[in-house]
């Protein structure tokens, strides 16, 4: 009468004696016709398990084999962060907790660590992050911490990987965790990283972020396999006590005559195409259309470039150059980032205002180097292209630039986060966002504020 549940790569299968009565429905399982067992994705285990516990059968369970570990931590949490912890608790040691960058995500993630005292997987997106993770917990826990990714791959009690990693290795290793983290958990969503929480049995499961919806709406297929949303607070919430109090102030810059010609004009072009072809971008999926017509219709094709026109002239408005120069004048005293959305403008302005640039294309040696100057006070301002939005230890600014960007709430919230961390003499962050006024730019920082 006893059902055994085994770990398959990537997959939970469950053997029931022949002779035993019919096994109940079990969440995701189906009949696997090479072996005639049952199998599911291996992330059902945990409710397969309930299933089996309150149908009253007996269980041998042979997915995960963890020897405990003895963890402690000298964090002493704030008020709200032993608040996401309980809800985290709560909620069956499932779901995602939603706060700003400073606010110390990392500190929970630890603390859940000892509480449960598992064997985890903590899942990053970049390797900056990796190597972060990596060198806190060395140093919390005083052990060897295990790495998939940027050339290494071994396994430790406690483990970090790149997204990228662990989507090739879950299905291996994916029985040597009891509880996993994802950091950046937002980027689950993603069709192919999903497979990661899918081809994991952890029952535990922890998703960190500054801004958990995406507008795809894919945030809901993250809370099918980590857990719903359990514990929220934005940056207003923290401001001003635990993060720095700041000031956002939009700043609307004109189009030279010419650059607003030929804006009108590529603008104009696409806005006839979308309209004549019925296409109103209410849903995600409408820009995929217009992509997939533009492979064998002309029209579409002509309107996509158009868009691309029209946003590299609103974004790398001339105007916009001439009032940085006059932000960094103003603010030469304080250390400033500015961000933008095109490399090519990044090192524009390097080399107008001697400004030291990251970019994707930088080097990780030479972008740790810049970061750490950037740090040690040697240099006080930089420009970035994206790469500084998320997954990096962003030394401590209190001064943000946004010449232009994706105008998403969520690269919004990513860009003021680096300037929030609480100063040391209580002072104020600002965060300027130039936009060229009378354009798509404008409307949609409009629509976000």
């Amino acid at each position: 009468m006893t059902v055994r549940l085994r770990f398959e790569d990537g997959t939970i299968r469950v053997d029931a004696d022949a002779d035993a009565d019919p096994l109940p429905p079990l969440p995701g399982v189906e009949t696997d016709p090479r072996s005639g067992t049952g199998r599911a994705p291996a992330h059902r285990y945990a409710e397969i398990r309930r299933a089996l516990e309150v149908a009253g059968r007996s269980v041998t369970d042979d997915v995960l084999d963890l020897a405990a570990l003895d963890l402690s931590t000298a964090y002493d949490l704030r008020e709200y962060q032993a608040d996401a912890l309980a809800a985290w608790h709560d909620a069956d040691d499932r779901g995602v907790l939603e706060l700003p960058t400073g606010a110390g995500k990392t500190v929970i993630a630890i603390r859940a660590m000892v509480d449960l005292g598992v064997p985890t997987l903590v899942v990053v997106p970049t390797i900056d992050l990796l190597e972060q993770w990596q060198r806190e917990l060395e140093a919390e826990f005083g052990r060897p911490i295990g790495r998939y990714g940027g050339g290494e791959q071994h396994t430790e009690a406690i483990t970090v990987s790149t997204y990228d990693s662990a989507y090739l290795k879950a299905d291996d290793v994916g029985d040597r965790f009891g509880f996993v983290v994802f950091d950046e958990v937002h980027h689950l969503g993603g069709e192919g990283y999903r497979d990661i929480a899918r081809l994991l049995p952890a029952p535990a499961r922890l998703g960190l972020t500054a801004t958990f919806e995406r507008p795809d709406g894919a945030h809901e297929r993250v809370s099918e396999l980590v857990g719903d949303r359990v514990y929220a607070l934005d940056v207003d919430d923290l401001a001003g006590e635990h993060l720095a109090a700041y000031d956002v102030r939009r700043i609307e810059v004109e189009l030279t005559a010419e650059e607003r010609e030929r804006y009108d004009e590529r603008q104009g072009t696409f806005v006839e195409y979308v309209r004549d072809a019925g296409i109103t971008f209410t849903s995600g999926s409408d820009y995929q259309e217009l992509v997939k017509r533009s492979g064998n219709d002309p029209r579409a094709r002509e309107a996509l470039l158009a868009k691309q026109d029209a946003r590299e002239i609103m974004m790398n408005a001339s105007r916009k150059i001439d009032r940085l120069a006059a932000i960094l004048e103003r603010h030469r005293g304080d250390r400033i980032i500015v961000f933008t959305a095109h490399t090519d403008l990044v090192y524009r302005l390097s080399e107008r205002f001697l400004l030291p640039a990251i970019t994707a294309e930088t080097s990780a040696p030479e972008r740790r180097e810049t970061l750490e100057r950037f740090r040690d006070g040697t240099y006080s301002r930089i420009v970035a292209a994206n790469v500084l939005d998320e997954g990096v230890d962003v030394p401590d600014a209190n001064v943000a630039v946004v010449l232009s960007g994706s105008g998403s709430e969520r690269e919004f919230t990513q860009r003021l986060g680096r300037i929030l961390r609480p100063k040391a003499d209580g002072g104020r962050a600002t965060l300027y966002e130039l936009v060229s006024a009378e354009t798509a730019e404008e409307r949609v920082a409009s629509r976000r504020r």
